[in-house]
């Protein structure tokens, strides 16, 4: 399965220190070597690096290690193919226009049998059942919503319901966002942590780097860090309950 980690929070911040870790899963300390991507949400805009080689020795990888773009909402996905090629084509996350504003979305799982056929707007550009995931979501809520955005209790209200039907057919942890609203649904395993004040230092698990976040912080941030599976081994992480879709906003998640 391919591996996800999201970061939300109330002051654009930089993800450097989590995709450390992060990106070593792809080759280094797991076998997810299919290719991966980053997305960062900069106002209306929305910077995408992909990539179909290995994280861990991908030049754009070393790139945004080094490369402290700050951001509120960033999704990531480091890729173990089960359906389509290795190719730049089929690398999440995936970005499409909706309601003039960018959407991404990333998964983790496999849906067997499910077979979208775009009867409107969207269409998938590679071959992974992640991307025909993400245009059935989008054509769904364009169909219920053409006068635009909606309040966030009917958009999730719709989401949930696409959700359900969407994981009776597999494994389905995915994360969304439109720069604005960033949700995190849990089909198996997803987990994450809200750090804020009184920050304190954090240690990877898959690097032997620690930061200290009070040096970095102010007491007034908050940030909610995503994950397939903990970043950190002295920290506290919570797992999202199978079947639960979780709302991250300002670095808080919200329940509807």
């Amino acid at each position: 399965m391919c591996q996800l980690l999201g970061m939300n929070c109330n002051v654009p911040t930089d993800i450097c220190f989590s995709f450390e870790g992060f990106s070593a899963r792809g080759g280094k300390t797991d076998e997810h070597r299919d290719g991966w991507g980053i997305a960062f949400f900069e106002g209306l805009g929305c910077r995408i690096f992909l990539d179909p080689k290995p994280s861990v020795s991908s030049p754009i990888a070393d790139l945004v290690k080094c490369y402290p773009i700050h951001s509120t909402h960033v999704i990531a996905h480091i890729r173990k193919a089960t359906q389509g090629k290795i190719a730049l084509e089929n690398c999440h996350p995936f970005c499409r226009e909706l309601w003039g504003r960018y959407w991404v979305f990333a998964h983790n799982g496999n849906l067997v049998d499910f077979d979208f056929k775009s009867t409107g707007f969207y269409k998938p550009v590679g071959n992974t059942d992640s991307e025909k995931a993400f245009c059935l979501i989008l054509e769904t809520w364009r169909q219920r919503f053409p006068g635009g955005k909606p309040p966030m209790r009917e958009l999730y209200a719709v989401l949930k319901e696409i959700t359900t039907t969407l994981a009776e057919k597999g494994v389905f942890n995915y994360l969304l966002s439109d720069g604005e609203h960033f949700f995190a649904y849990g089909s198996t395993k997803l987990f994450y942590i809200l750090r804020q004040a009184p920050f304190a230092a954090a240690h990877l698990i898959d690097e032997d780097v620690t930061v200290d976040f009070q040096e970095l912080t102010t007491p007034s941030d908050r940030v909610a860090v995503i994950a397939t599976t903990p970043l950190t081994d002295n920290e506290v992480w919570t797992q999202i309950e199978p079947g639960e879709l979780l709302v991250f906003q300002d670095g808080l998640p919200l329940k509807f």
